[in-house]
């Protein structure tokens, strides 16, 4: 594969990015998220919009899990931030806007870490947007296969392990090998005491709604068919298993359905997220 092809986001990315946008386009207000940055950043051609997997209807499940799982990052992270944290971490970053979307937050150190060449695209995106790169985001390029790797490299980039932090960590357990998360999950046990770590995981087929199976399966074939096919599916007995086999003491999961009911209930358009994917959510 060349430099060049290297250098762009991978399609699930981008589809990330187009569906927040889209909440705001076609979905009724309250909207649980504006965010129509990753759309600037993503600079589709004009007929995205006429692509299958944005379909309004077809898909309005899976963008409004993508919305919610985003909301739910943003409040938590200005929680701890105004409670004195100054260090968020977004581990398989892609086209995150939370360094863009709340500038208000100088205080609080944003590092993305995701591969090397997608993160250079996104490099000079945000320059040529006019969004720059400030001292208060850090990009760090690694390889989450590579043990350590990614860690190292995030200490290198002025990261502090003395000092608490928010980790996150979605949509990415789903391309790991068990052994990488379960390695993830040791290293961040030590971080310093107050700091929260959040990570989404696919449960299995057997575990979804019936209604949501088909979009799954859909997902996963064409996860597969972009070269990058999903290899981690985890009950949430596993997922709180594997953490605390890592060190963590308070482990938590947050079922999908809950943030459903947190940030979609009682919509007049029925506008709810898709189950398939939860969250395991542990402190230090």
């Amino acid at each position: 594969m060349t430099a060049e092809r290297d250098e762009v986001p991978d399609s699930t990315a981008l589809r990330v990015a187009l569906w927040r946008a889209m909440h705001v386009q076609v979905d009724a207000p309250p909207h649980v998220l504006r965010d129509d940055i990753g759309l600037r950043l993503a600079d589709p051609d004009e007929r995205w919009r006429h692509r299958p997997d944005m379909d309004p209807e077809t898909t309005s499940g899976f963008r409004a899990a993508i919305v919610a799982r985003a909301r739910f990052l943003d409040d938590l992270v200005l929680d701890r931030a105004a409670r004195g944290v100054t260090q968020y971490v977004v581990l398989g970053a892609g086209l995150d806007t939370f360094a863009q979307r709340h500038p208000e937050q100088a205080g609080l150190r944003v590092f993305e870490v995701d591969q090397p060449g997608p993160q250079a695209w996104k490099r000079r995106r945000l320059i040529e947007l006019g969004f720059g790169v400030p001292g208060r985001l850090r990009l760090v390029p690694a390889d989450f296969e590579t043990s350590g790797q990614w860690w190292e490299r995030l200490c290198a980039a002025g990261f502090d392990p003395g000092l608490p932090a928010v980790v996150s960590s979605t949509g990415v357990a789903p391309y790991l090998t068990k052994k990488a998360t379960a390695e993830t999950l040791r290293v961040l046990a030590g971080l310093a005491p107050g700091s929260t770590f959040v990570m989404s995981f696919l449960l299995p087929i057997e575990l979804v709604d019936a209604a949501d199976r088909p979009g799954l399966l859909a997902a996963e074939q064409g996860a597969r068919a972009a070269g990058t096919p999903f290899i981690g599916f985890s009950t949430p007995a596993e997922m709180l298993e594997l953490a605390r086999r890592a060190g963590f003491a308070d482990v938590r999961h947050v079922p999908g359905t809950e943030l459903a009911d947190r940030y979609f209930a009682g919509r007049a358009d029925g506008l709810r997220p898709s189950t398939g994917e939860d969250l395991l959510l542990v402190t230090t």
